[in-house]
């Protein structure tokens, strides 16, 4: 779908010293489809202001928070205000901002998790449905090509019928208590007020679980969890693992953590089929590995024609040759393109296409809820397994 125009971009949060609003910013524009045109940037209007500043933005469009930017955007004609709105603050922030661009009739970009309960994920859920808008969940990990091929080779039956999902996201910049340095990235995740009830399980264990929900297709049906705190004084989880069941039979285990020293972003997937086995590492994201029974093992790499044909969705979302490296901020670009796709043919009442339709949505926002809360309460019980509302 084409528009005589670039989609018009608000952001909610990215202020200065941010980590995640840079990076939404520098991937909604990868493809030229997407231009900032607003923003409230940060809690501190002082602040918000001097980064509209750094971005060249028109001092008008650069609010002192959201309310203010929902006012003056939905006083504008439609042929100046922005058509979405991309929400990357810290957790406490993400249902209130959703809920009330939503209602003022903006699309909606949000970083994950995407609320603080499940109860606060399905009203949101319902909305989306009542408003008609364009809701994208910045799950990234789901826009690497060799994620979605793994995806496309299961969904064909290539690997049989899964039997088992191991799923890893170990880290270990918060093997200390960083957040009393006041380093800002730190602080806000290790404060339940701001984080919600999961620590490490929120914010990368979800990742784990989304990932190993969309490659495999399945869904998450129970889970026999244990979180721990290992630094003193921490008032939320930095270590977590997890035994897994899926709705087909299959068993999963699933385990984050943010205080393994020496781990970086180790997130990585192996799936167990009848018929053969698929593993990929986000740390070495183009290239996915397949393995059959009493054959070679097989690296499929990034950029060659056989990708594409084998995968539609990883062909599309691929956009330099093999052998160039492509990684996270295209990931991100990659959720963004058909995000963008999928709000143009809103904006034209036009169907979307399938390929279009391949980004997290709000219903992944809802499961990513489910599952925290069911880790929590799972590490809690003396019970073995716990059920997942679905």
């Amino acid at each position: 779908m084409k528009l005589d125009r670039k989609l018009r971009m608000g952001l909610i949060g990215g202020g200065p010293g941010a980590f995640i609003g840079e990076v939404h910013r520098k991937a909604s524009r990868m493809d030229g489809e997407i231009e900032l045109a607003a923003g409230a940037f940060d809690i501190d209007p002082a602040k918000s202001k001097e980064m509209g500043k750094n971005l060249a933005l028109d001092p008008k469009r650069v609010y002192s928070d959201y309310t203010a930017m929902i006012k003056a955007e939905s006083a504008l004609p439609a042929s100046q205000r922005i058509d979405f709105v991309a929400v990357t603050t810290p957790n406490n922030w993400h249902f209130p901002i959703a809920r009330d661009f939503l209602n003022a009739g903006f699309h909606i970009m949000c970083e994950k998790p995407m609320t603080l309960t499940s109860d606060e994920a399905k009203q949101l859920r319902d909305l989306v449905k009542k408003t008609g808008k364009v809701f994208g969940l910045m799950h990234n990990y789901t826009g690497y090509p060799m994620a979605k091929l793994a995806r496309d080779m299961v969904k064909k039956g290539d690997l049989g019928k899964i039997r088992k999902i191991v799923v890893q996201y170990p880290q270990g910049w918060l093997a200390t208590a960083l957040e009393k340095t006041g380093q800002m990235q730190a602080s806000w995740r290790t404060d339940p007020k701001q984080t919600g009830a999961g620590g490490c399980v929120g914010d990368i264990g979800t990742h784990a679980a989304n990932l190993a929900e969309y490659i495999s297709g399945l869904k998450i049906t129970h889970i026999c969890a244990e979180l721990t705190t290992f630094v003193t004084g921490r008032p939320v989880d930095d270590d977590c693992n997890c035994l897994l069941k899926f709705d087909n039979g299959a068993k999963g285990v699933l385990h984050a953590s943010q205080i393994s020293i020496g781990e970086e972003n180790n997130l990585a997937i192996w799936v167990h089929g009848e018929k053969g086995s698929l593993e990929w590492h986000q740390e070495h994201p183009n290239y996915l590995y397949t393995r059959g029974d009493n054959e070679p093992e097989k690296v499929w790499k990034r950029g060659n024609g056989y990708v594409g044909a084998c995968s539609a969705a990883a062909g599309r979302g691929t956009r330099i040759p093999s052998g160039h490296p492509e990684a996270f901020l295209e990931a991100f670009a990659n959720n963004y393109m058909n995000f963008c796709e999928t709000v143009k043919c809103a904006i034209a009442g036009e169907k979307p296409s399938e390929l279009a339709l391949d980004f997290p949505g709000v219903e992944a926002g809802v499961r990513g809820m489910l599952f925290i809360e069911t880790v929590v309460a799972s590490s809690k019980s003396d019970q073995k397994w716990t059920a997942m509302k679905q």
